[in-house]
């Protein structure tokens, strides 16, 4: 659908991309994965070993909102750590913390 209304209305100087995102840390979430073992579970399978935050998809539709992004139209924009593009499972401890400024 994305792909399909961004070619109707690209030459209206209208852009339509979606966002895609992966599995946030909201309150919702952590709730459904109560114990170590239903977290470690869904963890086990995020290429970047962290669940997103909010603040990460809301910072991708700033930038698909604004001028940076004026020649991007019928993307799918993912936002996901990787998950979609993950084929095998990573192993070992995240190399990076979630950024500073996210915390």
């Amino acid at each position: 659908m994305t792909r399909e209304l961004a070619m109707v209305h690209a030459r209206e100087g209208i852009r339509l991309n979606s966002i895609c995102p992966g599995p946030l840390q909201t309150p919702l979430l952590m709730d459904f994965l109560n114990t170590d073992e239903k977290k470690n579970r869904r963890l086990v399978h995020l290429p970047m070993g962290r669940f997103g935050e909010a603040v990460e998809q809301a910072n991708a539709a700033l930038f698909l909102a604004s001028d940076d992004s004026s020649y991007i139209t019928g993307t799918d924009f993912k936002v996901d750590g990787g998950l979609t593009s993950c084929y095998v499972t990573p192993l070992g401890e995240p190399a990076f913390p979630p950024p500073s400024s996210l915390v």
